[in-house]
């Protein structure tokens, strides 16, 4: 798997955790999708997307949300059609974010997460949170619009440590050392 791949179109991030042990707390996790226009690729979000919200024009939604982690397979969906984008976006980033209610969790505490990113049926990136095990958010993957036009993905697993709220607004920010 290479580190960059273009991509036609629709791509789909999925989500999966195991649900929390009898008598605890349900652990909740998001899908988060920041988007930023051409004008500003690093700056603050056009919007944001997540299972409360849907874009505007509907190109980015959530197809399956889970507030506890029960279900089977990937129980958490988002669908990205980036073809249909408006050509004033440049860049889309998206990761995930654990709600904080119950007291502080991370990545680390929780059994069996996993992410993985596909265009159709092509995997372009799967991963378990082990390289962020200390934090309570992380972005996964980042979209950016090439001179021609043309989509490409590159894997982008960082960790933060902010609630979902306060990652939405600093998801997007240029890396960190």
């Amino acid at each position: 798997m290479s580190s960059v791949s273009t991509v036609a179109g629709k791509v789909e991030v999925r989500l999966r955790w195991d649900p929390s042990p009898w008598g605890q707390q349900p652990r909740h996790l998001d899908i988060v999708a920041a988007t930023y226009s051409a004008d500003a690729p690093h700056g603050r979000p056009v919007y944001v997307v997540n299972s409360a919200s849907r874009s505007p024009d509907g190109t980015i939604n959530m197809s399956r949300h889970s507030e506890s982690g029960q279900g089977y397979g990937y129980i958490e969906v988002m669908v990205l059609e980036l073809d249909r984008l408006a050509g004033s976006f440049a860049r889309v980033v998206v990761g995930v974010a654990i709600h904080q209610n119950g007291g502080a969790r991370t990545f680390g505490e929780l059994s069996h997460a996993r992410t993985l990113v596909v265009e159709g049926y092509k995997e372009l990136l799967s991963d378990d949170f082990t390289g962020v095990a200390g934090s309570t958010a992380a972005t996964v993957a980042e979209f950016t619009k090439d001179a021609s036009g043309a989509w490409e993905f590159r894997p982008m697993v960082r960790g933060f440590d902010s609630e979902p709220a306060g990652f939405s607004a600093e998801m997007g920010s240029a890396s960190r050392p």
